[in-house]
């Protein structure tokens, strides 16, 4: 083989390598950067996770207050009138009593 020919086989090989070499480095920014888009991407889905958490729990708090408030007012409704009612049944049996006492 020729000088010529073995020199030409050397620089393909040169070649080959280092086009082999850029792919590699190519490929391994590629990765990296896919690596940093998904990170980001991740981060921004964590933090629109937790505002709507935050959101959901502000709400749930709400309802709950609203709720709260709606329970102690139909409590006090009921208390006021099982009070009206205990009060009637106690003047009835009252006068029961004094009846019983009167007619004897």
């Amino acid at each position: 083989m020729s000088l010529e020919a073995l020199d030409t086989i050397a620089l393909a090989e040169e070649k080959a390598r280092q086009i082999k070499a850029a792919a590699q480095a190519d490929a391994k920014r590629s990765v990296q950067e896919a690596e940093e888009a998904v990170k980001a991407m991740i981060d921004a889905a964590n933090a629109k996770a937790e505002t709507e958490i935050k959101d959901l729990v502000r709400k749930a708090d709400e309802k709950a207050k609203g709720d709260a408030g709606t329970l102690a007012s139909n409590t006090r409704n009921r208390e006021a009138a099982m009070k009206a009612r205990a009060e009637r049944k106690m003047d009835e049996v009252a006068d029961k009593i004094v009846e019983r006492i009167v007619n004897g």
